[in-house]
């Protein structure tokens, strides 16, 4: 009895084993032969786009302009001798900075995801047009894959 349960394990086991065998082959086979693969270095697609460059400049103009209404707000406040007037003014320009501030971060915010959006539809369309399957990240690949960023930064924008 022990015997026949040794050989039915041992059985299945091997049953097992070459299924396993079997469809780790299946699978490897469904990679076509002229599989291939794309590093880009989307760093420095981002560092070289125009509309990266023109969202920075944008950046400082905005640091520049809330730095001016600070330095008005607070000369406004200090003009004022009123304690009670002192503080609502110290409020509402409060309130004003804080608005101003999450409109300019929600306008950026907006800008940076189409600008990703854009570089994404990029790096497909150049990986369409030049026959890749696959396109990784050049700072997540030790080896390997055609570096195509160049290609890619003169199609961004």
């Amino acid at each position: 009895m022990k015997k026949s349960l040794a050989k039915i394990f041992v059985a299945c086991f091997a049953l097992g084993l070459g299924v396993g065998i079997g469809a780790n082959n299946m699978a490897i086979s469904d990679i076509p032969l002229n599989f291939k693969i794309a590093v880009v270095d989307v760093a420095k697609v981002v560092s070289n786009s125009q509309q990266v460059k023109a969202l920075k400049d944008e950046q400082l103009r905005n640091k520049a302009e809330l730095e001016k209404y600070i330095e008005t707000a607070r000369a406004d406040v200090n003009k004022q001798t009123d304690a009670l007037k002192k503080k609502q003014m110290t409020d509402r320009y409060d309130r004003e900075l804080n608005a101003k501030r999450k409109t300019m971060q929600m306008a950026y915010n907006q800008k940076l995801k189409k600008i990703e959006d854009n570089i994404n539809t990029v790096i497909a369309q150049r990986a369409k047009a030049e026959g890749y399957n696959l396109i990784l990240s050049k700072s997540s690949v030790l080896f390997g894959g055609t570096d195509i960023t160049t290609s890619v930064s003169q199609y961004v924008r």
